[in-house]
């Protein structure tokens, strides 16, 4: 199964670091990685593999959101079927 990984918040070093971190812990591969920092504000969009995932996807958001707690960043993690079909309407 592949998911979209949306990351948003305020800016500072270690973002990337932290998602990627906790994404490999849980056996996810990083597919494709887009970033940028607009207005000051850092938005990353990442698709990812994760038929080999050590959790649900729900537990994989709580872990995500839980590495950079308190950075004023919010995670989500949505299945790629249903980004797909969100982008469609």
């Amino acid at each position: 199964m592949k998911a979209i990984v949306s990351v948003v918040g305020k800016d500072r070093t270690g973002i990337i670091a932290a998602i990627a971190a906790e994404l490999a812990a849980c056996n996810i591969n990083i597919l494709e990685i887009s970033q940028t920092i607009m207005q000051g504000s850092f938005v990353m969009i990442m698709h990812v593999d994760a038929e080999g995932a050590s959790v649900e996807l729900s537990a994989l958001c709580d872990r995500l959101q839980s590495a950079v707690d308190g950075w004023g960043i919010t995670v989500h993690v949505q299945h790629e079927d249903l980004f797909a079909s969100m982008q469609r309407v």
